[in-house]
């Protein structure tokens, strides 16, 4: 596989937390609820995780392995707890050597909780971080370089100055998910979505079988701004900065990060894409929504396509009325051509310089063995970014974005490297345009463009 290695950019200050997919206080539960956050991967769930706790592999291994010290992760899924866990037990068994698995849930960020712990010098070994969280450690992160698992993914990060700073342990995937059987119904081929003028027409004929086809809307798309600020000042707004471009294709943000520019033309096309996403979208849902709502809606085959992430597979697939359809991405081809889906690490795994760089080494070696891959994709639903992994998730997106993988057709979450907290303004700009109060696509583009100036100015 080509190396499409992600490169950081030097931005602001540290973002707000890792939110929906991982933010609160130390814990084993193994769920938490969508959060305005800076997350590119804002994964749903229904229980919220609570008290601190951690738990230590164990029972010793008859295994030859090398021995070291016991060491500390610091996990921001906390949906995934119980099966990092398992991995804990399982590197014991085999290893000898323990790794103490501590999950971030609840209310607390994973920012104020690893800030607290640096303030205590009390900082695990290894630790989850944003990609635009990573020069806020500068310095006090281990270089990784000559790993034998950089050779087997296309997705490490590099710092310009501390080398090779992040493991990757997933990827996940945003673009227009869909309900595969009712676009078969209406005999529209997802793969011919690829324009402006092949979505107008899909959208002109799935609207007018509406009865014939049991739906809503053709769209569940939510731009109410207080709670689901973070999908489309986020997910939404990182189609803008990538949707068509090459993984390591940084045009955009870096234009973004040059004191917020724009490209007036290649925003005009994406508002104009929002419009009709905004016309053919449940009006209910569009402007008063909430996150349940929508992805409910979408389970109970209400809506056609639906404006989240993989991550939302688990409340698809475990709604009462979910049918089994089946379901994949199609790419938001706002440009003629644009045939890319938003795909790699949500976040990753960094190693703290003064802890113990070398046990945490040898832990993410083995992470890359296929004991431990079972572990992440079987029991865990994760996407592997290891091009030796062969197990694909129960995850009814996994093999979809997996083909958009091997087709070299994904593009970076580079809305991760804005500066923090602008989705919180770009947000209530999508909002305006949804309720009309911005009435154009030409008012969407001059009112984006003066609020990200404006924030960056700050």
């Amino acid at each position: 596989m080509k190396k499409k290695v992600v490169s950081l950019l030097v931005v602001g200050a540290m973002a707000a937390g890792l939110t929906a997919c991982g933010g609160g206080a130390a814990s084993t539960s193994t769920a938490s609820t969508p959060a305005a956050s800076t997350s590119t991967a804002s994964e749903a769930s229904t229980s919220t995780a609570s008290e601190a706790s951690t738990s230590t592999a164990s029972e010793a291994s008859t295994s030859a392995s090398e021995q070291y010290g016991a060491i500390r992760l610091l996990n921001g899924k906390p949906e995934i707890d119980d099966q990092l866990q398992d991995l804990a037990k399982k590197y014991k068994e085999e290893t000898g050597n323990e790794v103490t698995i501590e999950t971030i849930g609840g209310d607390t960020s994973a920012s104020d909780a690893l800030t607290q712990m640096y303030q205590a010098d009390n900082m695990p070994d290894i630790f989850v971080v944003e990609a635009n969280q990573v020069p806020n450690w500068d310095g006090m992160l281990a270089d990784l370089s000559g790993s034998a698992w950089i050779d087997d993914t296309a997705y490490e990060l590099t710092d310009d100055e501390m080398g090779v700073v992040g493991f990757p342990y997933t990827v996940e995937a945003t673009a227009l998910a869909f309900n595969a059987d009712l676009l078969d119904k209406a005999d529209i081929d997802p793969a011919d979505l690829t324009s402006p003028s092949a979505w107008q027409k899909a959208c002109e004929k799935l609207d007018g079988m509406k009865d014939e086809l049991g739906i809503t809307a053709v769209f569940g798309w939510c731009a109410e701004p207080s709670n689901l600020g973070w999908s489309s000042g986020t997910h939404v707004f990182a189609q803008y900065l990538d949707a068509g471009l090459a993984q390591d294709d940084t045009t955009y943000i870096d234009m973004l990060n040059d004191g917020g520019k724009i490209d007036a033309d290649r925003m005009l096309a994406f508002a104009e894409f929002i419009g009709m996403m905004n016309k053919y979208s449940d009006p209910e849902l569009l402007v008063d929504g909430t996150y349940d709502n929508q992805v409910a809606g979408f389970a109970e085959g209400k809506y056609v396509f639906v404006t989240q992430g993989n991550w939302i597979n688990t409340s698809v697939t475990g709604n009462e009325n979910y049918n089994g359809f089946k379901m994949g991405f199609a790419p938001y081809a706002f440009e003629d051509g644009i045939d890319t889906i938003i795909a790699g690490p949500p976040s990753y795994w960094t190693v703290y310089k003064d802890g113990d760089v070398d046990a945490a080494k040898a832990f993410l070696e083995w992470v890359d063995s296929d004991t431990a891959q079972d572990i992440l994709v079987n029991e865990a639903g994760l996407i592997s970014p290891f091009d030796s992994c062969t197990y694909t998730p129960t995850d009814p997106f996994a093999e979809h974005i997996q083909a958009y993988m091997h087709d070299g057709k994904t593009s970076g979450w580079h809305t991760m490297l804005k500066k923090a907290g602008l989705e919180n303004k770009t947000c209530q700009v999508f909002a305006d345009y949804a309720k009309g109060t911005i009435a154009d696509a030409q008012g969407f583009v001059d009112t984006i463009s003066g609020v990200i100036e404006a924030y960056y100015a700050e």
